[in-house]
């Protein structure tokens, strides 16, 4: 199905079973521990092995000699793989360290060995026995240290491979002649991706084909990068993951435990499963990577934006991508000349890449505090300054508009909630006891991306519909919002509709990630919907456009006919894929919304307090509230974390990050944040897809943690830069009590 026109009413409009609240139809399995996570499918295959991956005890040098034979004679060892006895293997195209290193060495613990075992305690416990002497040489580690030097890299929004600024108009000129400028600088830490289910896999191969049962969040590049790896076709692979505990981005492409697997079951002849421990996790997958961004702004006294500039360093290896952080403020707010850039250090630390919402969480972690702060040197209410410059088009190029932007109804509507009014415009005038108490604000933007995406649907003979696509539910509900989508589509009960998910067979959806899943993979189950009805009315000789289905029947001219009559003779099937033309690169297809937080600072410890949160979000048709919610619920804890507790901290003699471990890795438990409250404004976006709807992972976590640090900044006047915004970087700039 060719999507190129806006969309005019269809089957969906019914909202009989899409947009209703609907409680997950995976969650009995889940909650009763029956759904199958990789590590845990000891039914998939007979006679597996356990490997265990041994890391780099440095971070930069080459291996000299790996001494194993103590390790080979430990009980149950199966085989040692190196890269020297590993057979040919490559390094996929989407990743910059190589997955099993040697000898030379990127990062510290990438993977140097895996040791197969009959059981996982034999892989470990024989793991300590490898012996490795390296070769170390002096990496580049920090960060700061390179501000002056680093080069610039490609567009900010990843459009081109340009090292060089982009520009709007006279930047410099601009911001001269302005009445009020803000020149400030803000630095984001390293972060890592701590979901629940770690990275695992379990692979076996039958000849030169090869299977793997993995947690990945992108069915489809799993198998593109498991063939480019192991230099075998992409019809000889299959890649299986029907449920994935959490991503973030992490599991966009494979990692180390996939390659391993592969390896260590290619080098003793029976599958093997690997998982990366909690610890590994840390320093050998990817991780965002920290920034330090310089911000200018200057308006006239009336408060309009007439030079913004945004310029962020970030580091990665030699090869890795930048981070994205200017990339939303070319398209947020007004202004008629822009300068954005990045600069790129190389760093000798791991990998960094996509991490929920990559680019735009650090960037409106920076950009968002920056409007507060021009906002008080106008003496303008902070949601005032921003609704003042709004934008219906994208500032660098006026004639591309936005499909839908509700930006200032979210303001606006979300100020009203919160009780914005009672807030005052000085800081630190609101005692409760011993606390002070303040409200803070940001804007949130994400954009929302098309992308082809394909589903097979089948009408059983019993009148059931069965939904085949590879897409993921990482957490997200995608199982939930398919089946509602098949269902109102083919006008049967919710639970006359089977979702199978997860599977290379399959037809290929868009996968997870982006925000570009939900919309995306519905889209392609409505296309696949529409082939199938096309097909029942032909069995009944009826007008396909004159159908109705409902009710498990299918109703013309007349006529009424169960949907298990017409499959009585078999099955009908109905495959298809949503592709887009040009409309959708026409307009903007961005979903925005507005983070309002109430912060409590102890007046005597510089403790900090979440004690309520509201998210009014504007994100196309909202598939299924319950789960939405639930999205934005997780996004908002997650940004109240990067606000106040999340950093990896790196040792910059060594190359590592230090609190490696979950203990000492920091997050928000349910007791950090007193009460959150998400509200959804009525959007049917006609020019996104034929479900009119938009993502909403990404937009749920931009600008949670800026609007913290504004509402510490109302609570007690100490204005803080460099996050995290722990009690040490506030304590002795606290206002004296009276």
């Amino acid at each position: 199905m060719k999507f190129d026109a806006p969309s005019g009413p269809n089957p969906i409009d019914r909202m009989k079973v899409v947009g209703r609240t609907t409680s997950r139809i995976d969650g009995p399995v889940k909650t009763t521990g029956a759904a199958p996570y990789a590590y845990e499918r000891h039914d998939v295959v007979a006679n597996q092995a356990y490997g265990y991956m041994l890391g780099s005890a440095i971070a930069k040098g080459r291996i000299k000699r790996i001494d194993t034979a103590d390790a080979e004679r430990a009980p149950g060892v199966l085989k040692i793989v190196t890269a020297a006895n590993a057979g040919p293997f490559a390094t996929s195209r989407h990743n910059t360290a190589r997955l099993l290193a040697g000898p030379e060495i990127q990062h510290y613990d990438q993977a140097i060995a895996l040791i197969v075992a009959e059981t996982f305690e034999q892989a470990r416990a024989a793991a300590t026995l490898i012996r490795v002497d390296y070769a170390r040489v002096q990496g580049r580690y920090d960060l700061a240290a390179q501000k002056d030097t680093a080069p610039l890299v490609g567009g900010s929004s990843g459009e081109g491979s340009a090292a060089a600024a982009l520009r709007t108009g006279d930047f410099e000129a601009a911001f001269a002649a302005a009445p009020v400028k803000l020149d400030a600088t803000y630095s984001t830490p390293d972060q890592s991706h701590q979901m629940m289910e770690p990275h695992a896999s379990i692979a076996a191969w039958s000849g030169d084909e090869l299977t793997v049962w993995t947690s990945t969040q992108m069915v489809a590049w799993a198998v593109q990068d498991l063939s480019h790896t192991f230099l075998i076709p992409q019809e000889k692979i299959r890649v299986l993951s029907p449920y994935v505990g959490g991503g973030f981005g992490a599991k966009l492409r494979i990692r180390a435990d996939v390659v391993l697997a592969a390896l260590g079951a290619r080098a003793v002849g029976r599958p093997v499963k690997v998982a990366i421990t909690r610890p590994q996790t840390m320093n050998n997958t990817v991780h965002r990577a920290a920034t330090i961004q310089r911000i200018r702004l200057g308006c006239d006294r009336e408060g309009r934006i007439g030079a913004i500039a945004h310029e962020s360093l970030s580091g990665n290896l030699e090869g890795g991508r930048p981070v994205t952080a200017t990339a939303q403020t070319r398209l947020l707010y007004a202004g008629l000349n822009r300068l954005t850039s990045m600069r790129q250090a190389v760093l000798d630390l791991p990998e960094g890449n996509s991490m929920r919402a990559p680019g735009a969480a650090p960037g409106m972690m920076a950009l968002e505090i920056a409007m507060d702060e021009m906002a008080e040197k106008l003496g303008l209410d902070p949601v005032e300054f921003r609704i003042r410059n709004d934008t219906q088009v994208d500032p660098e190029k006026p004639d591309k508009r936005f499909s839908e932007r509700q930006l200032v109804r979210c303001l606006r509507d979300g100020a009203a909630k919160f009780g914005w009014s009672r807030r005052p415009m000085r800081p630190a005038q609101r005692r409760d006891g011993s606390w002070w108490v303040g409200l803070g604000v940001s804007s949130a933007f994400h954009n929302s991306p098309a992308m082809k995406s394909a589903a097979r649907v089948r009408l059983e003979p019993s009148g059931r519909i069965l939904v085949e696509t590879d897409m993921t539910d990482i957490g997200t509900g995608s199982y939930t919002i398919i089946a509602q989508t098949a269902a109102e589509m083919m006008g049967v009960p919710l639970d006359m509709v089977e979702v199978r998910l997860g599977d290379s067979h399959f037809p290929a959806a868009a996968g997870s990630g982006g925000q570009f899943g939900a919309s995306n993979s519905t889209s392609g189950v409505y296309a696949a919907c529409v082939k199938l009805r096309e097909a029942v009315a032909r069995q009944l000789n009826m007008e396909p456009d004159r159908a109705v289905f409902e009710s498990g029947h299918v109703v013309a001219d007349r006529r009424r006919v169960s949907l298990a009559d017409v499959a009585r003779g078999g099955a009908l099937t109905g495959e298809d894929a949503i592709e887009y033309g040009d409309m959708s690169r026409s307009v903007h297809l961005s979903t925005f919304g507005a983070h309002f937080v109430e912060a409590a600072v102890h007046a005597y410890t510089g403790e900090v307090r979440v004690r309520r949160m509201l998210a009014v979000c504007a994100a196309g048709r909202i598939l299924n509230p319950i789960s939405a919610r639930s999205q934005m619920i997780g996004a908002m804890t997650m940004g109240v974390g990067a606000a106040l507790m999340e950093e990896m901290v790196v040792d910059k003699r060594f190359g590592f990050f230090v609190n490696h471990d979950l203990a000492s890795y920091e997050v928000p438990v349910h007791a950090d944040i007193q009460e959150q409250e998400v509200l959804f404004l009525d959007e049917a976006d006609e020019m996104a897809n034929p479900m009119k709807a938009k993502g909403l992972g990404e937009l749920a976590i931009t600008g949670v943690a800026a609007a913290v640090a504004n509402a510490i900044y109302n609570a007690c006047g100490v204005r803080v830069r460099d996050y995290p915004l722990t009690l040490d970087k506030l304590l002795d700039r606290l206002p004296r009590i009276a």
